[in-house]
């Protein structure tokens, strides 16, 4: 299958995933969404036993296209809560994907993309890559990301990475649990195929089964917070801040905040 917006290649037992819109820093669009949703779906109908995620470029994934926010600002309430399923579904699918998933971090993994890059089973990441959950400061919510974020890390560094949307280091990251290797940019391939090819030795039923019951243990709370994160996601995008913080960004100014 053609996709638009990425680029999927297997090698042997090994799928590998690479975001390939360098020219935008990997932002999801809602084309990279239905692409990422296609082509995880072919990796698990597939013969591959293990995935690996990566982006083109200098950039793993910069978050959601700001182009395309500002677009879907101007939609009805109706069309905000659908495209709000639509991210939803894709969080969904790279948490519970049913074979082993590395993200392998090439460069900065923001907002969305740094959803994408910690909710995959492994993730490696590159010295000088830089994460954050940063929509607060464009006057959006990091609802979705927040019900897998506090699984991951607990209530309090959730608070302080979704109130304060920071930016963090890859050590950092790792110090918190979010990331499992820190490599330099030259080794970083050889690294996930390396854990790759671990996981590849292992039994894929057990490791399927693994996978399953791990989901399991969460997934009646995770399916109800998820629903909240939907709709509080959806309504932020009808209010004058986020209309003022996606106006604000590129014109490189300070957003004037009215709390409404």
């Amino acid at each position: 299958m053609a996709y638009q917006t990425l680029k999927l290649e297997y090698d042997g037992e090994l799928a590998i995933i690479t975001l390939a819109r360098p020219d935008k820093r990997n932002a999801i669009s809602t084309q990279m969404i239905e692409d990422l949703l296609a082509s995880l779906a072919e990796v698990q109908s597939s013969s591959a036993r293990v995935g690996i995620l990566t982006g083109e470029g200098k950039a793993f994934c910069s978050g959601m296209d700001l182009d395309e926010l500002r677009a879907i600002a101007t939609r009805s309430p109706v069309e905000h809560l659908e495209d709000s399923r639509r991210m939803a579904r894709l969080f969904r699918t790279v948490y519970s994907f049913p074979k082993p998933l590395i993200a392998a971090v090439n460069g900065h993994a923001l907002a969305g993309g740094c959803g994408l890059a910690t909710l995959a089973d492994f993730t490696i990441s590159v010295p000088d890559a830089k994460f954050g959950y940063t929509e607060v400061r464009i006057g959006f919510i990091p609802a979705l990301v927040s019900v897998f974020l506090r699984r991951q890390i607990g209530e309090k560094r959730t608070r302080d990475l979704a109130l304060t949307g920071r930016l963090f280091d890859a050590a950092e990251a790792r110090e918190m649990g979010l990331v499992n290797l820190v490599v330099a940019a030259e080794e970083l391939m050889a690294e996930a195929r390396k854990l790759a090819a671990t996981l590849i030795a292992a039994s894929p039923t057990s490791l399927a089964r693994t996978k399953r019951l791990l989901v399991q243990f969460s997934e009646g709370d995770l399916d109800r917070e998820i629903s909240m994160a939907i709709q509080e996601n959806a309504d932020i995008r009808s209010t004058a801040d986020f209309r003022e913080g996606l106006a604000s960004f590129p014109e490189k100014r300070t957003p004037k905040w009215t709390g409404e």
